[in-house]
């Protein structure tokens, strides 16, 4: 590659010499040409000196320039803790007899594809994994004074209902049709939750085993369903192979190996080397100098359409950034993170005011309803990778985000999915705010990270 003193001359010295070319006077040419060159000389060599001075800068300005914030009245610890415990007594009364989240029994006429049954099984087991991981971390960061020993009893019932559930039916989880691929969300999170309810195991050698292997079944599945290129995608539109062979999506890839990377050090689960640097090559594919994502490879081209652009970016990067982090991309520094949860904050607009809309995509920047939770849910991750002392900025503004979108019921949802999303919207939402309490009092690593 050409240094930026070797572009320089290689464009401003021809031009000189058009000048020169060019000029009806002979001594004006001489001297105009004279005068270039020397400039054209003088710049290259600033410039050659300020790369070498600049060397070990990071390599990517643009992932570390945004908005930020405007200062808020930060939530108090009070606050928060009612929220979580009216999410919490939520999750509680919705969650079905048979111990699982989540239902196809409330319909509309706006529905995406969803072939039955297989659709419907990865969907309430995404939510399931999602509705443990939510409520383990709440019992864990909420101190005895702070939950009523009557919630807490219904809440470790519920747990232990959701847990039998999920070790029944998880192995049975496949993909829907040939190009219908929602169980990647399932195994994605049955394994979050099998973290967490290993973790709530500690001592029970028996149940701990069944938790592991569950784990590893799940990220057999998951390589069964990586795409041909690398990376996964919830459709196969275009091949609809054996072997999936359309175009992974960003934060799909994202959210599988963000899942694998703790089930591989919370829990022991072997997953092939080789498949990971494919999916990770593919995010890296995706990935733009500003570290804004592509919502998938079939638009890595297409840097500034609309959803690929920053603001349509805001619900990927979080989930994005800290896959490549935790799979050892250097460049996925502290700063990066800061830089995209400050404008996750700051245009927070871009995302909410797809929220709830009916249809996918039909919002500014092509944003989608169902990014809103999921990237706030990914940024309170992103916040766990910081360290300590910094996170309450980040903490408070994210608390400040969510608690006033809490519905009267206890509910959060943003994106109508039959009786799936009060529960997935819930859960997310409640997995954030506990990273949003005091660190003392936060849920250590509880999904892996």
């Amino acid at each position: 590659m050409r240094s930026l003193s070797s572009c320089l001359r290689v464009w401003l010295i021809p031009l000189a010499a058009l000048v020169l070319a060019c000029a009806t006077d002979n001594s004006v040419a001489q001297e105009t040409a004279e005068d270039l060159s020397a400039s054209a000389t003088a710049v290259a060599d600033e410039s050659a000196a300020a790369t070498d001075d600049d060397s070990d800068e990071f390599p990517y300005p643009l992932a570390l320039q945004g908005p930020d914030p405007e200062p808020i009245t930060p939530p108090t610890r009070a606050a928060i803790v009612q929220s979580i415990c009216d999410g919490m007594q939520f999750m509680i009364e919705s969650q079905n007899p048979d111990g699982s989240w989540g239902s196809a029994r409330r319909t509309k006429s706006l529905n995406i594809y969803a072939p039955v049954p297989g659709s419907h099984h990865a969907f309430r087991t995404g939510v399931t994994g999602l509705g443990i991981m939510a409520m383990c971390e709440s019992l864990a960061a909420l101190a005895d004074d702070e939950l009523p020993d009557e919630q807490r009893t219904a809440a470790n019932d519920a747990l232990e209902k959701a847990q039998a559930w999920l070790l029944e039916n998880a192995e049975r989880l496949r993909r829907a049709e040939t190009d219908a691929l929602y169980n990647v969300w399932g195994h994605s999170y049955a394994i979050h939750a099998a973290i967490c309810l290993h973790a709530r195991a500690d001592g029970d050698e028996d149940l701990q085993k069944k938790l592991g292997d569950m784990a590893q079944g799940q990220a057999d599945k998951l390589r069964v369903y990586e795409f041909l290129n690398g990376g996964w995608s919830y459709y196969d539109f275009d091949g609809r192979t054996r072997t999936p062979s359309s175009a992974p999506f960003s934060f799909t890839t994202a959210t599988v190996l963000i899942a694998l990377k703790g089930a591989e050090e919370k829990l022991g689960v072997e997953f092939p080397q080789e498949s990971v640097d494919k999916a990770v090559e593919s995010l890296l594919r995706q990935r733009y100098p500003d570290f804004s994502f592509a919502y998938g490879e079939y638009l890595r081209m297409m840097p500034r359409y609309d959803i690929n652009r920053p603001a349509g970016s805001l619900g990927r990067s979080q989930a994005c950034n800290l896959a490549l982090r935790l799979w050892g991309d250097e460049n996925e520094t502290d700063a990066v993170l800061k830089n995209w949860l400050d404008r996750l904050f700051a245009r927070n607009g871009w995302l909410s005011i797809g929220r709830k809309y009916p249809v996918p995509h039909e919002s500014y920047f092509g944003v989608a309803g169902y990014f809103y939770y999921y990237g706030h849910f990914y940024a309170a991750l992103c916040i766990d990778q910081l360290p300590a002392a910094e996170r309450p900025h980040f903490q408070q503004h994210l608390a400040h985000i969510l608690m006033p979108l809490q519905e009267k019921d206890g509910s959060w949802w943003d994106y109508p999915l039959y009786n799936y999303h009060q529960q997935a919207g819930t859960a997310m939402a409640l997995s954030s705010l506990v990273r949003c309490l005091p660190a003392e009092s936060a849920p250590s690593s509880a999904a892996g990270q």
